[in-house]
């Protein structure tokens, strides 16, 4: 990452035109980040706000490093890239789901102590949301990291899919109206976007089923660990039978409490 008291000259700027251009870049990444609920932003949309105006072709890469270092040492985020996870190895035929899986893309993570951010960033009217995203990456972790969306062909077991375990909930793929989470599919296709998950197709000789899998921002380090902790605890007190309920307990708990860091 660069720094504020790196040489500019070679992109025939001044320090106020450098400047503006970090403060325009920063301003977009706050706004889509709030926008679009935590969605990636593509790299090609920041580097667009630098070569409106400016031709030189590395000054995208420096501005968006200066954006960087704002947002860390200003707001206490990190701007991190996403590398897209190769999807599991399979003999059936794969058809992605997922768009621009080759763009590079950042997203937005708290660099602030939990507390802090609980205090001071949190919105209490979407911790429902974030315990719905801690359930359905738990369960994609408990079924090892891929599970079938629905139960459609005799090749796959009812337990095996990911709507089974989510209807034990209460949650439903018709329901649009949740009290609490409203259209409940779209949530989910929310977590794709948001690149929690990533979706596939495969098409085998009993038919195509669709997948997800674990994708970047539920394989990063601190969410992983933090997701195999509640689920050996919740393992520890119920059997089988009943874990996904007490996961699903569990994290609205810990989501209201801001200690579950998808932030």
């Amino acid at each position: 990452m660069s720094n504020l008291g790196d040489d500019f000259s070679q992109f025939d700027i001044s320090k106020e035109e450098k400047d503006k251009l970090v403060a325009e870049v920063v301003r977009y990444i706050l706004f889509k980040t709030h926008q679009n609920s935590g969605c990636p932003i593509k790299r090609e949309e920041l580097s667009q706000l630098v070569t409106k105006n400016y031709r030189h072709r590395s000054l995208p890469a420096y501005i968006i490093n200066e954006a960087k270092a704002k947002l860390s040492t200003i707001f206490g985020y990190e701007l991190r890239e996403l590398q897209r996870s190769r999807p599991s190895s399979t003999n059936h035929s794969r058809l992605s789901q997922q768009s621009g899986v080759d763009a590079k893309s950042y997203v937005v993570i708290s660099q602030l102590p939990a507390e802090v951010y609980k205090k001071y960033v949190e919105d209490v009217n979407t911790s429902h949301l974030t315990g719905f995203t801690f359930v359905v990456i738990s369960i994609v972790q408990l079924s090892g990291g891929k599970i079938a969306e629905d139960f459609h062909t005799s090749y796959y077991s009812c337990a095996d899919n990911l709507w089974h375990h989510l209807k034990r909930m209460g949650l439903h793929e018709t329901d649009e109206n949740h009290p609490v989470l409203g259209n409940v599919k779209q949530v989910l296709e929310t977590l794709v976007q948001q690149r929690y998950l990533q979706k596939d197709k495969v098409s085998g000789p009993d038919g195509t089923t669709l997948f997800y899998e674990l994708a970047e921002r539920a394989l990063d380090g601190t969410v992983s660990e933090k997701i195999k902790q509640y689920i050996s605890q919740a393992l520890l007190f119920l059997s089988d039978t009943f874990h996904v309920n007490l996961i699903w307990e569990r994290s609205m708990n810990t989501a209201a409490n801001g200690a579950f860091p998808l932030h």
